[in-house]
């Protein structure tokens, strides 16, 4: 799985600071109306819930969408994932895809009104502890765990936990860089780690390792979404418009299990770097959004609410919303409906899902 960490406010800063000088010109300002435009940039990474939008610029895809409503799409792959987010957050992209939390700890908690536009897919085993000498998730009481730090990881062992009748307290964790965990778990002082997919795969096939809990147990909780400035979708529907049906043509086209679905999700494994077999092994743990009919059903749950609400629970407890946040209701979060979280004279996360509903109803 692509390297999904939130970052404290401090580094948050930083980052957005020393990217001020760099890139393009802004899209726009975090907060103020949007600009009428006709071209537009939207972020991506590796990922395998991500993997489409590469297919769908190479197959021309992204072109047919734009051309229709007037406009250019660029999608863009930004290397490093929490620079593509902070690179939204600084006005750099018109869009990003990522997480929700990092969607609020990053661009909303910095002032920078967003809308989660589509609603990709959940992490659903893609995500992992880990034990030697340990068979269920109670074992990892008193350990020390590898993982990276206020991260997807961190927030997995959290909920692993509190369904286990346990808590953080229970378990000392120890910072450790994505591209360290499977050399650190070799050794043999180490007994315990937290990770994603491939690096949970190459752990979980080491002699003595267990699975003890993983994201499944956990739906819709790990929720990868594609979000754009609230500002500029506002000033540019069509936006929207282009990106739901680049979007659900080409899950139409990757969920087939024929010819032409095997030839686009073997171009989606070239440009993720891994082979077919290995991408079809993890899009078997990633739970896909495929049709419009069922993220508006999800939009529209309930359920969406009480996730959310973890979400920001686990972020203003380890202080991911800045330290002028009293509390954890200082950003305010709408959904379908009009409900709402937190204030909602403040609010900078929108989940809107009026474009996933025309294309649900077939008015794009």
């Amino acid at each position: 799985m692509v390297f999904r960490p939130w970052l404290n406010s401090v580094a948050a800063v930083a980052v957005l600071l020393s990217l001020g000088g760099c890139g393009s010109k802004p899209s726009g300002s975090a907060t103020g109306a949007g600009v009428v435009k006709k071209d537009f940039t939207i972020g991506w990474s590796i990922y395998t819930g991500w993997m489409p939008w590469a297919y769908a610029q190479q197959s021309g895809i992204v072109k047919k969408w734009a051309d229709k409503y007037g406009i250019e799409i660029r999608m863009v792959q930004v290397n490093d994932y929490v620079e593509s987010v902070n690179q939204y957050a600084a006005g750099k992209l018109d869009g990003v895809v990522c997480t929700t939390m990092d969607a609020l700890t990053i661009p909303a908690a910095g002032g920078k009104d967003t809308t989660v536009l589509l609603i990709g897919d959940y992490s659903d085993g893609n995500d992992g502890v880990v034990l030697k000498n340990g068979r269920t998730m109670a074992d990892i009481k008193g350990r020390s765990v590898k993982l990276v730090e206020l991260s997807v990881s961190h927030f997995l062992l959290a909920r692993g936990l509190e369904l286990s009748g346990m808590k953080l307290a229970d378990v000392k964790t120890v910072n450790t860089g994505d591209a360290d965990i499977v050399g650190a778990f070799a050794s043999p002082t180490v007994n315990a780690v937290v990770t994603w997919n491939p690096q949970l795969s190459t752990i979980r096939a080491t002699p003595g390792a267990t699975q003890v809990f993983d994201s499944s147990k956990i739906p819709n909780e790990i929720l990868d979404t594609l979000n754009v400035s609230t500002a500029t979708l506002k000033a540019n529907p069509n936006l929207g418009k282009a990106l739901a049906g680049i979007w659900y043509e080409t899950m139409a086209i990757m969920t087939r299990n024929d010819a032409a679905g095997r030839a686009a999700r073997a171009i989606m494994a070239k440009a993720a770097g891994t082979t077919e077999a290995s991408f079809d092994e993890q899009l078997k743990t990633t739970h896909l959004y495929a049709k419009p009919q069922d993220a508006v059903a999800y939009a529209e749950n309930p359920d969406l609410i009480t996730v959310t609400d973890r979400v920001r629970q686990f972020s203003f407890a380890h202080g991911l919303f800045g330290p002028s946040a009293k509390s954890v209701d200082t950003i305010g979060i709408t959904f379908a409906g009009g409900k709402a979280l937190g204030d909602t004279k403040n609010v900078k996360l929108r989940f809107d899902p009026s474009f996933m509903k025309l294309a649900a109803d077939g008015k794009l």
